[in-house]
């Protein structure tokens, strides 16, 4: 996301492309990297060391497990169900509780779109193999129903206040589209969408 003062606010990058690096650039400044849970950090900090003036955020639980994997990325700063200063006037933020798989999500308000990484799997069939294309068809987390991610399930039941708290806020914020780390994004309808994913929490 671009922030009015031309810093660019990378959620969950993927591995560093020179090619890539070079399009962010035109765009802007990279100022912020970001882990939205402990499952996805692990090319943050290719891009910390391609752009070392970025303040890295990082999530509970992710430098044990950045640790314990051996890869190598500084944090800097940890994510707060408030927003900081830094993007509080453009980026809203609260937390989904999951138990381990529990995460950040985000909502730009200029675009009207609400950002997740493993909240929610929307995945395409035809571009996933064998066992991986029975799983999601069992789950339910294929395009165009998607679903909540399966492991998050159990947990936000059993955490059910912390989860009305967290859709509350998101419905508040009435998003129109909805962006995926996994699977196809929903383009429209992303509040119908959601008050039928999570209905059951209200």
């Amino acid at each position: 996301m671009r922030l009015g003062d031309g810093g660019l606010f990378l959620h969950s990058p993927i591995t560093f492309e020179t090619t890539l690096a070079d399009q962010l650039k035109a765009m802007g400044t990279v100022r912020h990297l970001i882990s939205p849970n402990q499952f996805h950090y692990a090319h943050i900090g290719e891009w910390s060391r391609a752009f070392p003036d970025a303040v890295v955020w990082g999530s509970p639980r992710v430098r044990e497990r950045a640790r314990s994997r051996g890869i190598e990325v500084r944090f800097d700063r940890d994510l707060d169900v408030e927003p900081p200063e830094e993007w509080r006037a453009e980026i809203d933020q609260t937390v989904v509780p999951g138990g381990i798989f529990g995460e950040f999500v985000f909502f730009h308000k200029k675009s009207m779109t609400l950002i997740v990484a493993d909240t929610i799997i929307n995945l395409e069939l035809d571009r996933i193999r064998q066992p991986w294309r029975f799983a999601a068809k069992l789950t339910g987390m294929y395009h165009p129903r998607g679903q909540i991610f399966f492991g998050m399930r159990l947990p936000l039941l059993f955490q059910k206040q912390k989860t009305r708290a967290a859709v509350q806020r998101i419905l508040a914020w009435q998003p129109e589209r909805i962006i995926l780390s996994h699977g196809r994004c929903f383009e429209s309808n992303a509040t119908a969408k959601l008050q039928g994913l999570f209905g059951w929490a209200l």
